[in-house]
């Protein structure tokens, strides 16, 4: 029998308990016949005012992230998002492509969609772009973190810029006026795209929005992952909205 609601597929997401951003955003970019099956990482509210603090909360992530798939795993998704987007930049004992082939592995060999993975495949999808600006909701050690990762996929990191909020939950208390101040601070003529990372941030709206002032495409991490993830389950739908990713790839 298939599923009455998400008679296409059913989506796992893991997100972090204080994340209030992405579970509102994806369900707005579902398809019909598509259901995001929502678990949460038990990761307190915790300050986030020095590089030690930030330390603790990814320790706490990491210790969790295996315990909540397995969790999720009774709703039989068909592909995995990790909504944990500083887990897949932040440096490890696992790549980005190693940490996502040990989550498949964990799922006994479902699609797991990383934010770094995702926004590798998304940029590369508007051809030879290599001059990047980013905008995170970091610290200066995640802010370190993020550059590093996008210099080890090949790209050219021009500006960055790290919001350097408060705690995770106050990722999602950023008001849009200041996101859209963001992306101007970073953009210059050089800069070839802007990608954002953290998926606290409620950055999606803007993303698309700032593609249409500037007219080079600005990606928004839980775009670029719901996308990936998507994508490589088959599910081709263009949704209007949410920038030229979801409508022209």
């Amino acid at each position: 029998m298939t599923d009455t609601l998400g008679w296409r597929m059913r989506m796992g997401v893991v997100s972090a308990a204080a994340n209030t951003v992405i579970q509102p955003e994806l369900e707005a970019m579902r398809p019909r016949g598509v259901t995001n099956q929502i678990t949460r990482v038990g990761i307190p509210d915790t300050p986030i005012s020095s590089d030690e603090e930030l330390a603790e909360v990814m320790q706490a992530m990491r210790t969790s992230i295996e315990t909540a798939i397995d969790a999720l795993m009774a709703c039989v998704p068909r592909a995995v998002v990790l909504g944990l987007a500083a887990e897949s930049f932040w440096e490890n004992i696992y790549s980005p492509d190693e940490l996502q082939a040990h989550l498949q592995e964990r799922t006994g060999g479902l699609g797991v969609a990383l934010g770094s993975v995702a926004c590798r495949a998304a940029i590369q999808k508007y051809g030879g772009v290599k001059r990047i600006a980013i905008i995170t909701p970091y610290v200066p050690t995640g802010d370190a973190q993020v550059r590093r990762a996008f210099t080890d996929l090949g790209f050219e990191v021009v500006n960055l810029l790290g919001l350097k909020c408060a705690s995770p939950l106050l990722m999602g208390h950023e008001p849009l006026d200041r996101l859209r101040r963001a992306v101007r601070e970073v953009d210059d003529p050089s800069v070839e795209l802007i990608v954002q990372v953290g998926s606290g941030l409620p950055f999606a709206q803007v993303a698309a929005e700032a593609e249409r002032w500037l007219g080079k495409p600005v990606l928004a991490v839980n775009t670029c992952t719901y996308w990936y993830a998507l994508r490589q389950a088959g599910i081709e739908d263009k949704m209007d909205g949410f920038g030229s990713l979801l409508v022209e790839y």
